[in-house]
């Protein structure tokens, strides 16, 4: 498996340095690639935005995936919701925690949206299960 390196920041005083380097895979759906590939200014733009945004704050990276999955849960998007469940994963989440993040929206999203957020985080995790990566 391909992966990219990244600088992610992080407080955990114990564990982690701030703008630690970890690998990730570099598997982007395909929609994404073509769209940077005709128009790679906005990829960079939106490269730059992201780490700024993780810079800006306390959390570290499997923090900001886990609320990045609430948020996607919120907004319907299935394909970002499976990317930060790879990403919350990887960086230590395990699937009971991806499923807290999940049902907290139920409330205020809705039933219907949250039991489609969960089906898409339990795909991803067979999907990453075959693969070898969960």
């Amino acid at each position: 498996m391909k992966s990219t390196t990244r600088r992610v920041s992080s407080s955990s005083k114990a564990k982690r340095a701030k703008s630690e380097v970890v690998k990730s895979p570099s598997r982007v759906p395909s929609t994404f690639k073509n769209f940077i590939a005709k128009y790679p200014e906005l990829g960079r733009a939106h490269e730059r935005v992201a780490k700024a945004v993780e810079g800006a704050g306390p959390l570290d990276a499997k923090t900001l995936a886990l609320v990045k999955i609430g948020i996607c849960t919120g907004a319907g998007l299935e394909s970002a919701l499976r990317s930060h469940v790879r990403r919350a994963v990887q960086h230590g989440a395990t699937h009971a925690e991806v499923e807290q993040v999940i049902l907290l929206a139920m409330n205020t999203v809705g039933f219907p949206r949250t039991v489609a957020a969960w089906s898409w985080a339990h795909e991803q995790f067979e999907r990453d299960g075959r693969s070898g990566s969960a």
